[in-house]
Order: C-alpha cells, then structure tokens, then sequence
C-alpha cells in the first residue's frame, strides 16, 4: 500500500465502539498491516462460519477485520425472520455510516469489502468514501442465471486499488465471463482454480477447500504488503 503507517486502534474507546455497535472484532496477530471492514453477503450472517473463518486467518496474517451486519440481516438476529437484502441505497448508506464510525478510531491503512453482495455495496461507495482500498471475495458479476446483465459498469471507471478473489467455476461470474470485461486498471483479480462462489473447488482440481480458503487470504495479505 503507498501508506507506509501501520494501522492502529485508541484502545478502550473503540472496544466500547466495538460492543455499542454489537459488531465482530478479530485484531491482527502482531502489528497489523491493515484494517479491513469486511461485510457479510446475502444470505448469511456477520458470524458465519464462513465469515468466521476468513476473518480468523486474516487477523492470523496481520490484518484487523471489523465485521457488522446490514440493516435486514441485524433484524433477523432480533426476530428470526429470513428476509431478502435491504434495497441497495439503503445498504450503501450502511457502508457510509459504518466507515465513518471506524475512520473515527482506527488509523493507518483503513479498507472495505465483504463476501459477495457486501463486497460489491462496498465496491460502490468506494471511491466516494475515499477507502484506501477494496476487497472483494467472491464478486457477484451478474445475478445467478443471469450472465447477460452484468454488474460491472463502475468497475471500468472505480479509482480505488482493488483485489477480487474469484473462483474460476463462480455461477455468479466465471473466469471466461469475468475476462471479457473491462475492469479498472487499479483491480487485481485472483482466481482459484475450479472455485465456486464461496471459493470450494472440485474434488478433481486436485485442491482442497481448505487450500483455496488459505490462498485466498494470504492473496489479500499480500495485497495488502
């Protein structure tokens, strides 16, 4: 990253913050390189275990990860009740507030993105926010079984620095639909091979799910670096 200055937390402020708010906190082992505030996607909770993990071996390679959860998916924590996404202003809003709130406390490089849907609100208010960078695993390019409505016209324009962990089998966006896009210059995409959207690949790959989980973090770790 062109900041050089590690990143870093004022203490009990933003523990309290961390409670206030009821969101997730998995601080870097040793000095942390970065702070990622990672969104969850569509269907599944800040505590998935999906999102567990990954903030788990993020926090392991020296990354802080802040995860909170959309409006709609805070609700279902309350009633129970399954409900479909927040409309999309309504989840960028969400972005803007909770980037505000951690820019208060956090210093040193500070980044947003999230698991599928969170990543791609995140990659939307982006540039707006300023963030100094973006990451993304598992891109929704186009909604499932629907390939020929891709989601990718401010990808060709975004300014921020921005890394895409994608699974080439991904049903919402292949690497031989991905490909024909045109992507921003400042986007890395790093691809798994024979991953699907949540980065599992095939028995016959010769990968296992593990492996791609690993890779996938230590992509966003270097990144990072």
């Amino acid at each position: 990253m062109d900041k050089q200055h590690k990143a870093s937390i004022d203490g009990d402020q933003w523990a309290q913050c961390v409670r206030d708010h009821g969101w997730l906190w998995d601080a870097a082992t040793g000095k942390a390189s970065a702070t990622l505030i990672l969104a969850h996607g569509a269907g599944a909770p800040m505590d998935s275990d999906w999102m567990s993990d990954m903030a788990g071996r993020l926090a392991a390679l020296g990354i802080n990860v802040l995860r909170f959860e959309f409006p709609y998916m805070a609700q279902r924590r309350v009633d129970g009740v399954k409900r479909p996404p927040n409309p999309a202003p309504k989840l960028q809003e969400c972005w803007r507030e909770v980037y505000g709130e951690v820019r208060r406390h956090v210093a040193g490089v500070l980044a947003i993105g999230g698991k599928s849907m969170g990543g791609r609100m995140a990659s939307l208010v982006a540039d707006e926010l300023g963030v100094d960078a973006l990451v993304c695993l598992g891109y929704p390019f186009y909604a499932a079984g629907k390939p020929e409505k891709p989601r990718v016209e401010h990808l060709a324009s975004l300014r921020t620095r921005a890394l895409i962990v994608q699974g080439e089998r991904d049903a919402l966006g292949n690497r031989e639909a991905v490909e024909g896009y045109l992507l921003a210059s400042g986007i890395e995409v790093f691809w798994l091979v024979a991953g699907d959207h949540d980065l599992k690949p095939l028995k016959v790959s010769g990968f296992t799910h593990e492996q791609h989980l690993a890779s996938a973090a230590q992509a966003v770790a270097c990144f990072f670096r």
